[in-house]
């Protein structure tokens, strides 16, 4: 008995100090003072040893544990040292070395000019409100009066699904899915992406942001609809802003208009932002058309309304002088960083 624990001890002892990781050493550890290990098979045999030889074999095994308990508990604190050491020496830090400057991050100039005009109209009582960007043809074109094979689907060259769901062309559908749920009266914003099969140039991408507004109530007249819009200009572009409203045509209003404003840069004398005519196109408005409220479920005698649409990538390039739309998705922070 007495060979096989010095043996047991021997092999053991020579592991231990091989070892290189944490790991190898509780290996030992198991294989040794485990359940299984080879040690306690040995305490679980001392029945078969004479009842007077017990004590004496007995003793021997605890010395041979206690040694190697010892051994492993020298050896990992070696390792754990060592593991220290090399970590301190890895992750040294030259203070005479020029710090790295830390980049803070910023708000897009979409994003600035978006929070800008939500804030004009929060403060006239319009809410905030979206709706996705993967839409129904029904809401996209059909309750917004543009039914199957009208002209006006030509000029949105749309991104289509299937033929009943697509890219939405515009945040318009927000507002008709306002408008059927019937609660009035109506006073929104609808902020959002929209895609349309454009060909990427200085005024053009095939995935930009409108923000649209609808307001439904009794007794709203063009007037309320001018008046509107000439705050929302004040406000946005200065107080000397003035607005011209031409007449024009959409399928989902009636009246309709195009509006302009004096060009802020020049105040409408006439320069290279304005092209010379002291004037800037901004967005199309008009007076909801009483069709498209009756297909909302709204009766068009009781009730009326406005709507306007506003591309938020040209009043951004407007406000901020910007003459390339690219610019705004081209990630290079040597632009983005003036704002």
């Amino acid at each position: 008995m007495k060979e096989k624990l010095d043996g047991i001890l021997q092999s053991t002892l020579a592991n231990i100090e091989a070892a290189t990781d944490l790991n190898a050493l509780n290996d030992i550890k198991v294989a040794i003072l485990g359940k299984k290990g080879e040690l306690t098979q040995v305490l679980k045999s001392m029945k078969d040893v004479a009842p007077e030889d017990r004590p004496k074999v007995g003793q021997m095994v605890n010395d041979v544990r206690q040694e190697i308990e010892t051994s492993l508990e020298a050896k990992t604190t070696a390792i754990t040292r060592a593991a220290r050491a090399e970590k301190m020496k890895r992750e040294t830090i030259d203070v005479t070395l020029p710090g790295v400057k830390k980049m803070d991050g910023h708000r897009h100039p979409n994003q600035i000019a978006l929070e800008d005009l939500e804030r004009v109209f929060i403060g006239m009582g319009y809410e905030v409100v979206e709706g996705p960007e993967v839409e129904y043809d029904k809401y996209n074109f059909e309750l917004l009066n543009i039914p199957a094979n009208h002209p006006a689907k030509d000029e949105q060259d749309t991104f289509y699904i299937n033929k009943e769901i697509l890219l939405r062309t515009q945040t318009s559908p927000v507002q008709a899915r306002i408008m059927e749920q019937g609660k009035l009266p109506i006073r929104i914003l609808s902020p959002g992406r929209v895609f349309r099969s454009d060909e990427v140039d200085a005024t053009h991408s095939p995935s930009f942001h409108q923000v649209e507004g609808l307001v439904i109530d009794k007794n709203i007249t063009m007037a309320d609809l001018k008046g509107t819009l000439d705050q929302f200009a004040k406000e946005f572009f200065g107080e000397k802003t003035k607005t011209k409203f031409r007449p024009h045509h959409f399928p989902f209003t009636e009246p309709s208009a195009e509006v302009d404003i004096t060009c802020f840069k020049c105040g409408g004398k006439g320069c290279r932002v304005c092209k010379g005519s002291g004037w800037i196109e901004i967005l199309g408005c008009g007076m909801v058309h009483p069709h498209v409220l009756e297909m909302c479920g709204i009766d068009p005698n009781e009730y009326s309304g406005f709507a306007f649409g506003i591309g938020l990538e040209r009043v951004t390039l407007l406000k901020y002088e910007i003459d390339d739309m690219r610019l705004l998705y081209e990630n290079d922070t040597r632009f983005l960083g003036q704002f």
